[in-house]
Formats: C-alpha cells, sequence, structure tokens
C-alpha cells in the first residue's frame, strides 16, 4: 500500500480574486508585494482575513539571510580536502574538474554540482547581502562535501529516518544552506496562534498530521525557518512523508539526511521499473506499519502531500493552486491516526515557496533533474482542523465519505474560488 497518489491531472483554477484580504492594514511596499504574492496562491490567505496572519519581518521570527556561514572542520566532517578546505570558487570548480578526472566523481555529478553552485550563488547575490559570496562559497564547500561523501559511501535511509545532528549536524546544514534564499522581509506565517496550539497538543501527548501542498525540495526547510523561533518544537520534530525521489538523488540527499522522514515510494514512479514493483510495494508496507509504531507512541507531528507531487503552474495561464489530493492516500492516513489509540488531528497546511526552488514543468522519471534556484519571499499557514464525522455526516457509504472528506480537506486550501 502506498500513501502517495497515483499521476492525475492538475487542477488549476483562477487566483485572481480581487476579495483577497491580507495583513493588518499597511501601506508599506514590503505589505504590497506579500498581498500580490497570495493573490497568486490564495490558499495561503484565509487566515489573513481574519487579521491571524503575520509577516516574518514584522513577528521577527527568523533570522535575516546575513547569518554567518555554517561553521564546521574537517575533521568533525572526515572526508577529503577537496572541498572542505576550499576558500573560493576557483577552489570548489577545481576541486569537481580534479575528481572528475582522477574518476572518483560521475560526469552527470560533477556537470550538476557545477551548475547548481553557479544557480546557488546567482540567488544569494540578489539578496544584498554584504557577506553573500563568503556565504555561498561556506554553503557551498559543505553542501559538495556531503555530496561527494555520499558518492563514495551511498548512505541508505531506512523506512523511517530520523534526522542526523550529530557527529555532522544535518538539519543545521540544511538550515544554513537555504536560510540565504529567504526574504524574509516579505515572508509570512499565518494562524500563529493555531501554531501555538498544536505545539500544546503534542506536549499534551496527541498527534497531529498536517495535510499539505507540495511545492518544492525545500518545503521542509522552510517551513522550519519560519516557524523556528516562535514554534521550535514544531521546526524540529516534523516527520515528512518523502517520495523516494530525495533519497536517492546524491545532490538532495545530504539535505534529507537532516529531517525525520518516513520514506515511501510514489504511485508516479512505481512502475518506472517493473523489476523494482515488488520491491517498492514492501518497502511502503513497511513505511506504514512504521508509521503506526510512530502514532501509537503520542506526540507525533506527520506531514503528508497526498497530491504526491509538487504543485505546477497551468502552463497557458501561469496561475496556482494546490495540485488534487488523492482520496486514497488521505484517507490511509485519517485510519491510521484514528486507530492510533491516541487523539489525534488532521490540519490542513498550506504553503507558497515555488520561486526559491521551482521544479521542472513536467513530472521527469529520470533521477537528476535541474536545480532552478532563487531569492524570494516565502509563506505557510495553517488552518483549523477537519473533522471528519463533521464533513460527511450526511453520506451514504464509505467509499462516498472517503472521497467527501478528501475534497472537504482541499476546499479549506482554496476558500477563495
Amino acid at each position: 500500500m502506498s500513501i502517495f497518489s497515483p499521476s492525475s491531472p492538475t487542477l488549476f483554477l483562477s487566483t485572481t480574486n480581487p476579495r483577497v484580504s491580507l495583513l493588518p492594514s499597511t501601506s508599506n511596499s514590503s505589505s504590497w508585494r506579500v498581498r500580490s504574492a497570495f493573490r497568486r496562491f490564495p490558499c495561503l490567505a484565509f487566515s489573513a482575513a481574519h487579521g491571524m496572519a503575520e509577516t516574518v519581518q514584522d513577528k521577527k521570527c527568523s533570522p535575516s539571510p546575513s547569518s554567518t556561514p555554517l561553521p564546521v572542520s574537517g575533521s568533525e566532517l572526515g572526508c577529503s580536502p577537496t572541498f572542505i578546505d576550499a576558500r573560493s570558487e576557483q577552489d570548489l570548480i577545481l576541486g569537481i574538474q580534479r575528481e572528475l578526472e582522477a574518476e572518483t566523481l560521475p560526469k552527470p555529478i560533477a556537470q550538476s554540482m557545477e551548475e547548481l553552485y553557479h544557480n546557488y550563488k546567482t540567488a544569494v547575490l540578489k539578496s544584498g547581502d554584504p557577506c553573500a559570496e563568503d556565504i555561498v562559497v561556506s554553503n557551498m564547500r559543505v553542501a559538495f562535501d556531503r555530496m561527494f561523501l555520499d558518492v563514495k559511501e551511498p548512505f541508505e535511509f531506512s523506512p523511517y529516518h530520523e534526522a542526523i545532528r550529530e557527529p555532522f549536524d544535518y538539519y543545521t546544514f540544511g538550515q544554513s544552506y537555504i536560510r540565504p534564499l529567504i526574504n524574509f522581509k516579505e515572508s509570512y506565517v499565518g494562524n500563529v496562534s493555531l501554531f501555538t496550539k498544536i505545539e500544546q497538543q503534542l506536549n499534551q501527548g496527541e498527534n497531529v498530521i498536517l495535510i499539505s501542498n507540495h511545492q518544492t525540495e525545500a518545503d521542509p526547510a522552510v517551513i522550519a525557518l519560519l516557524l523556528e523561533t516562535t514554534n521550535p518544537h514544531i521546526s524540529e520534530n516534523i516527520i515528512y512523508v518523502a517520495g523516494d525521489r530525495v533519497i536517492t538523488d546524491p545532490l538532495c540527499k545530504p539535505f534529507s539526511m537532516g529531517r525525520n522522514l518516513l520514506c515511501v515510494y510514489s504511485k508516479k514512479h512505481m512502475n518506472d521499473d517493473p523489476e523494482l514493483v515488488d520491491m517498492k510495494r514492501r518497502s511502503n508496507t513497511r513505511s506504514l506499519k512504521e508509521m503506526a509504531l510512530l502514532l501509537r507512541g503520542g506526540s507525533k507531528i506527520i506531514w503528508i502531500a497526498p497530491s504526491g507531487g509538487r504543485d505546477r503552474p497551468d502552463p497557458v495561464t501561469n496561475q496556482w493552486f494546490p495540485a488534487p489530493f488523492d482520496a486514497n492516500s488521505l484517507d490511509n492516513m485519517r485510519r491510521l491516526v484514528q486507530h492510533a489509540g491516541v487523539v489525534g488531528h488532521i490540519y490542513p497546511l498550506s504553503m507558497l515557496c515555488h520561486d526559491i526552488m521551482p521544479p521542472p514543468p513536467q513530472v521527469e522519471k529520470e533521477i537528476g533533474e535541474k536545480r532552478l534556484i532563487s531569492y524570494h519571499g516565502t509563506g505557510v499557514s495553517v488552518g483549523p482542523p477537519i473533522d471528519f464525522q463533521e464533513a460527511t455526516v450526511s453520506c451514504g457509504s464509505p467509499d462516498e465519505a472517503k472521497v467527501v472528506y478528501s475534497q472537504a480537506v482541499y476546499d479549506s486550501f482554496c476558500p477563495l474560488r
């Protein structure tokens, strides 16, 4: 059984509704730019209309992109000096070339690493941070070192992976890498009071499920960065239901190693290799068992995107709405919560961070997609929990209830359609 959904057409609805009301009234240009962003993706605006949203800048929820570069030492990493001892862009690029010539770095990965460096540099420089060039070199030398280490000694993820915090802190590494890409002055957190309530429920031993849309590979870091001051327990303890691509792509794996993950194979790619189908199904079954055990223990917060993939804009209108949810995936999650023997709550969580690291226009089968990167504002908002009994009271069958509940949760993302 798989948590993730099968491939399905993406639903695109107009996001130009003029009724969007965002943020406490203010005339400054930053607030206007934030409001404009949410007209593109209004699912994040449902709490703002009730005065329950704040800009990250106003809340001072996170450090500015000028945070100091991530400090690490070669002895701590226990890796070769090729990248970790680099002190300039030239050192890094020459390091890639040397390892390519030594045949210790495959050509496709070497090319992707160099391309990633230039894209990351361009994005961070757009922040205007006076330390931008130093931040780029410092963060990229650590990123390349971790990627190179995994090429030499590939890390294998278990069905339930706990974030690696020592001897190397992969969580802090991921936060430091993504932080310079976020324009915190134009970022947004909705329903801060509900995030606080979620923390209280977790502290009481209850479970919380975040049903979310999915935009980029950076989603976990964006959530954690926007909430790291106001709700640090959520930031560091979310367990993400993750597809196999983020645990197999060598450029993505080091970032995944710093997150708590329940690893599954997406239905979108289940049949890419017929010889691996049985293995993938068995692996998904093990992951579901791990999830059930975690929920029985209580105090767990799990993030899942029941669309089974990232949101993509309409190719013609360039307008956004969350990709449609798979009713079976959402119902599997709901039943796991129900049978855990612990009080559980299901909240909708909406995200806007596409411009930081947009996915390819089309779903790709091959591992190793091109990473486009940008400096941009982001947003995250949580809505009130959706009660299954209330949403399905008039349904005549379990199958109907499953579909109606899935639609009710999805509709909570799109109140202005």
